[in-house]
């Protein structure tokens, strides 16, 4: 695709970056609205399926970006990385389309975005970068590159606006994506699981390097749950691309029946599910926003461990606990993240069911409570946001 200059044109030209899997889910929900808004809008830049079935143009895929941690992973694509970034700022320098749009991934956007305003290009970041979480250093980088943020956390604009940062909260788009009460039998049914299984999901991320720290851990720690509860069944969602490398790991649990990899299909196994555990990120908050009670684990290199312990600016890392300001659901990190450690917090949950069910309903509530906050028009508010950014 050529973002071409037209005299006369109906729709923007935008162009755009998203970076991992969550980036590419974002991205795509978001261009579904601003197709309904622009008709015949022009789209390219780097993106991944979701965005394509959009219509978008991928000059190169959302998963270049996808890199884990201070990691062997990024040193070894670092040159590559930054050779893609340079030759498409070049690129849209050349090209000038109407506006930016930089998805998440701020390691590589914030800067290109920078040149691209400096430029005279208009730049909004969709998803501000977790500087309320850690790296508050961000705040200024991001002050200079760009025009308008569009938050998808209901306490951002004032913290941004404090920071003389343009924003708008336009809601998280899962929240209008996943149903305020979840079909767990139609779920079940479709998954093959027997409407009085015992479920636990296992997500362990959606990434080649997560999957390497997080699944052997994971499935060590269902090992030991169906050790003691020979009942108990196990779904993961595998990602696209990931099967082989997950399978190794399965193979290697000795779970045998008792586990389904499944093609993706991450919300049906959360609303299959009586328990997950799940790797931080994203999927935390779909969990919550399935009203499922979880345990969430992170586990990655030393030097990337130490590096974020220094930045840190808060207790919690899932963004559940950060949103609700407490410990509603454990977290598992790092050394912590052992599948001893995993299996019993797991096992808290699965014994609530029916020892403790108050202690589940409440948790439903307030997950409910945070559903609502979330939930907003936000293709909607997004694209008016946009509008005005373009056509001030």
């Amino acid at each position: 695709m050529v973002l071409a200059t037209s005299p006369q044109r109906a729709a923007p030209r935008l162009a755009m970056v998203a970076g991992e899997a969550s980036g590419d889910l974002l991205a795509g929900m978001l261009l579904a609205g601003l197709n309904k808004r622009w008709p015949g809008l022009r789209a390219g830049g780097i993106g991944g399926p979701r965005m394509r079935e959009q219509g978008f143009d991928a000059w190169w895929p959302h998963d270049l970006l996808s890199v884990h941690g201070f990691s062997w992973e990024l040193l070894r694509r670092y040159r590559q990385i930054v050779r893609t970034r340079d030759t498409l700022r070049a690129r849209l320098l050349l090209q000038k389309p109407d506006v930016f749009l930089g998805v998440d991934a701020p390691d590589f956007n914030l800067a290109l975005e920078a040149d691209l305003r400096s430029a005279g290009i208009p730049t909004v970041h969709y998803v501000a970068p977790s500087v309320w979480a850690w790296r508050a250093e961000r705040l200024e980088t991001l002050r200079r590159s760009v025009d308008h943020v569009l938050c998808i956390f209901p306490f951002e604009p004032e913290l941004l606006a404090q920071h003389g940062i343009a924003s708008t909260y336009v809601g998280h788009p899962l929240a209008r994506t996943i149903a305020l009460q979840p079909d767990a039998a139609g779920a079940r049914a479709q998954l093959g699981l027997a409407g009085d299984d015992a479920v636990v999901a296992l997500l362990p991320g959606s990434r080649r390097a997560e999957i390497q720290h997080l699944a052997p851990r994971f499935l060590a720690a269902a090992a030991l749950l169906r050790a003691r509860s020979p009942q108990l069944r196990f779904v993961l969602p595998v990602a696209p691309g990931l099967r082989s490398l997950v399978e190794t790991f399965a193979q290697r649990s000795d779970l045998g029946s008792a586990l389904t990899l499944l093609d993706g299909q991450s919300h049906a196994a959360l609303a299959a599910c009586d328990v997950c555990l799940v790797a931080s990120g994203t999927a935390t908050l779909e969990a919550a926003l399935f009203k499922r009670p979880m345990v969430i684990a992170y586990h990655m290199g030393w030097l990337s461990w130490q590096l974020m312990q220094r930045k840190r600016l808060q207790p919690w890392v899932g963004l559940p606990n950060i949103l609700c300001r407490e410990f509603v659901v454990p977290e598992c990190l790092q050394d912590g993240a052992s599948p001893a450690a995993l299996a019993a917090q797991v096992q808290v949950w699965l014994e609530a069911r029916t020892q403790a069910p108050e202690v589940l309903r409440t948790l439903s509530a307030r997950f409910t409570e945070l559903h609502h906050a979330l939930l907003r028009d936000t293709e909607a508010l997004a694209c008016d946001a946009i509008q005005k950014i373009i056509q001030p």
